[in-house]
């Protein structure tokens, strides 16, 4: 279990480090190809959830992310000895932090991928983390016959 809290540390110092330097070194607002047609990387400031939804509501998101946290923690207490229930978990909790420290630090989240290809939101690596950690959790609930 412990192997899995220091990937999901990893993992968030990945993603504020990621977030720093699009911060840092692309304009808000630019975006660059990096594969065409394909992926891009922009600049972008979100103050809500995907696609902007709730938008402005901070406070909202600080709470939530608070249950949110306790709830996995929980959870991963009661499916400690599941190696598919961790995995999925810490996924989970990685980008929950990720984006936690952004609500507080600066007041929005920074995301950067954009999908040139469909319509889908801009998002950033702990984005990436709290969706591979669903769909792994996802799949161990499905797997758990155990209750």
């Amino acid at each position: 279990m412990w192997i899995n809290g220091l990937v999901a540390v990893a993992l968030v110092l990945i993603d504020q480090t990621f977030k720093n330097y699009i911060s840092s070194n692309l304009p808000l607002g630019h975006v660059r190809e990096i594969i065409p047609g394909l992926i891009s990387i922009t600049n972008l400031r979100n103050d809500g959830a995907a696609w902007s939804i709730l938008e402005g509501n901070q406070s909202l998101f600080l709470i939530i992310t608070l249950v949110a946290l306790g709830a996995l923690g929980y959870i991963l207490f009661l499916k400690r000895d599941s190696w598919s229930f961790n995995v999925g978990i810490w996924l989970m909790i990685a980008g929950t932090i990720g984006n936690f420290i952004d609500r507080l630090r600066l007041h929005y989240v920074v995301d950067m991928f954009q999908l040139d290809f469909i319509n889908f939101p801009i998002f950033n690596i702990a984005d990436m983390c709290l969706t591979f950690g669903v769909i792994v959790l996802f799949i161990a609930i499905i797997r758990d016959d155990s209750e």
